[in-house]
């Protein structure tokens, strides 16, 4: 069995162009070629040497085709820092993710999705009705990782390889998923799930999710959704200063910077006071960073359980298990899942697990 997809996919997700692939593999540029094209399948041999330069099992290539993600149906964050190579390992790496979802749909009753879509809406109004629609008020949002989870959302990690890509989103079969940078800060981790799910909730199927205007479309999306205008002018930050805007930003989980362009957006803060703070924070060093912050990064409570619930009986499954269905090795599973599972573990479980449990996640 050979599938010619898998390979496309395999070598996009290593960031090879067909001549790296035949320098690594021995395998010539135009056998490749006609391997990708359906004209021929690779010998068993050969095979195995495209496998190993690639980094994955045999068995990769003859799994089923891949769930398939278009370009044109992804949100990138900051798409202009990418290269073609970049963008194209990331959404390879977003679909061996979505394959790790359709497995974990044949054995769980995953959370349903529950994004409501508002794509006639300027920002801060789909903002204001998302937050109604989950019951958030105007409080400071929880582990927004948990809950976007909790709302049918499929949350993976980006591979230590693809962090370039910094955050990106898209709908698959009716499925949002979002895919997140580990090496921000928690704060900064938490704007850009915020941003995807503007771009979920604004950026449907009834518009293409592309171009600046998009992008500044997610920023302020996730700018009221993470600071409501009612909560931020509740606690008296009109002309704020640098050490009140430091206190309030833990409050709400932002970055001192977010928090100062709110309260200007707001109009809590002159263009003068803004200015001034914004060069303050900079010489601070919190342009990049948030110096002394003691967030940690969201990660994923559903993986989290889903891990948990595969190691005890009926299923006793071990990690390295599921990267053997899925036809990875267990370190690139790791990759997906905010390094939630041990990559040392040895096989030995159930291969077709008999039952499939519920899995519930609550708020928080």
């Amino acid at each position: 069995m050979f599938t010619p997809e898998r390979l496309v996919l395999a070598r996009k997700r290593r960031r090879m162009t067909l001549a790296a692939l035949a320098r690594e593999s021995g395998v010539s540029a135009q056998s490749i070629t006609a391997f990708e094209n359906h004209r021929k399948p690779p010998s068993a041999e050969t095979l195995s040497s495209l496998a190993s330069a690639l980094r994955y099992p045999v068995s990769f290539f003859g799994a089923p085709i891949p769930p398939e993600m278009l370009p044109d149906a992804v949100s990138f964050r900051a798409p202009s820092k990418m290269s073609a190579l970049e963008r194209d390992s990331a959404l390879s790496s977003g679909a061996v993710a979505a394959s790790l979802n359709l497995w974990l749909q044949e054995r769980f009753k995953l959370p349903q999705p529950n994004v409501p879509t508002y794509p006639h809406l300027d920002p801060q109004r789909a903002a204001e009705q998302v937050r109604a629609h989950w019951g958030l008020g105007e409080e400071p949002v929880p582990n927004l990782v948990h809950l976007l989870e909790a709302n049918g959302v499929r949350v993976f990690s980006l591979a230590p390889d693809c962090l370039d890509a910094d955050a990106f989103s898209t709908i698959k079969d009716g499925t949002p998923f979002v895919f997140l940078n580990t090496r921000k800060t928690g704060e900064r981790g938490r704007f850009d799930a915020a941003h995807e799910l503007g771009h979920l909730a604004m950026h449907c199927e009834h518009r293409i999710p592309h171009g600046r205007d998009s992008e500044s479309e997610a920023n302020d999306f996730a700018s009221a959704f993470l600071m409501p205008a009612a909560g931020i002018k509740a606690q008296q930050l009109h002309n704020a200063s640098v050490e009140r805007i430091l206190s309030a930003k833990r409050r709400w989980g932002v970055s001192a910077m977010a928090l100062t362009y709110r309260l200007h957006k707001l109009e809590l803060l002159s263009d003068w006071r803004y200015n001034q703070t914004m060069k303050q924070l900079a010489s601070m060093g919190y342009r990049n960073a948030e110096p002394g912050s003691s967030m940690v990064r969201e990660s994923s409570q559903l993986l989290a359980k889903v891990f948990d619930a595969l190691r005890k009986p009926p299923l006793s499954m071990s990690p390295a298990d599921v990267a053997t269905q899925m036809d990875i090795f267990p370190e690139e599973l790791n990759d997906y899942v905010f390094g939630l599972v041990p990559v040392g573990v040895t096989g030995g479980g159930r291969q077709t697990p008999p039952v499939r449990p519920g899995l519930r996640l609550v708020h928080g």
